[in-house]
């Protein structure tokens, strides 16, 4: 086979590799969009079902304050409160309790993450995360566990924390 034969042929190979690493990179791209796409579906069922559960709260232990989330770190909702500790002798002191459940924003892998925190008279009572790949959602699993920490709370608010 002589030299000009050749070259067509090694040009014709760098084109399909060429081609080829296109098709790959647009297929990465469509799964990057195609992840963005169920992790905002995602997001806005459960920040829903968060809002719904937070809400009722305040109905049963009055003096909560409900707010919506939307910042950097999730999307969801917050229940805040303060109150007066009386102390012997002394001036009484500000306490606060806070319940903030959100659903973190999609990091560098395709995880849906949800995540809550609980402050009961100034004293952290927990912190809890819970994430899923996001090509295996259980939507009712995530579901459950916010009806979880929103019952935890409750319970252990009304014990004193």
């Amino acid at each position: 086979m002589d030299f000009d034969k050749r070259l067509e042929q090694a040009i014709a190979r760098g084109h399909r590799v060429n081609a080829a690493r296109q098709e790959a990179a647009a297929e990465r791209a469509l799964s990057a969009e195609e992840q963005k796409r169920l992790h905002s579906q995602y997001r806005l069922e459960l920040s829903e079902h968060i809002e719904h559960a937070l809400e009722a709260l305040p109905r049963h232990l009055p003096g909560f304050r409900y707010e919506t989330l939307v910042t950097t770190a999730g999307w969801g909702a917050k229940l805040s409160r303060d109150d007066w500790k009386p102390r012997t002798g002394e001036s009484p002191s500000s306490v606060y309790s806070r319940l903030e459940v959100t659903v973190r924003p999609l990091g560098s892998f395709p995880v849906l993450e949800i995540a809550a925190k609980g402050t009961i008279r100034n004293k952290e009572v927990f912190q809890r995360q819970q994430h899923q790949q996001l090509a295996q959602i259980d939507l009712p699993a995530l579901k459950q566990a916010i009806d979880n920490w929103v019952l935890e709370y409750a319970e252990l608010y009304s014990t004193g924390g």
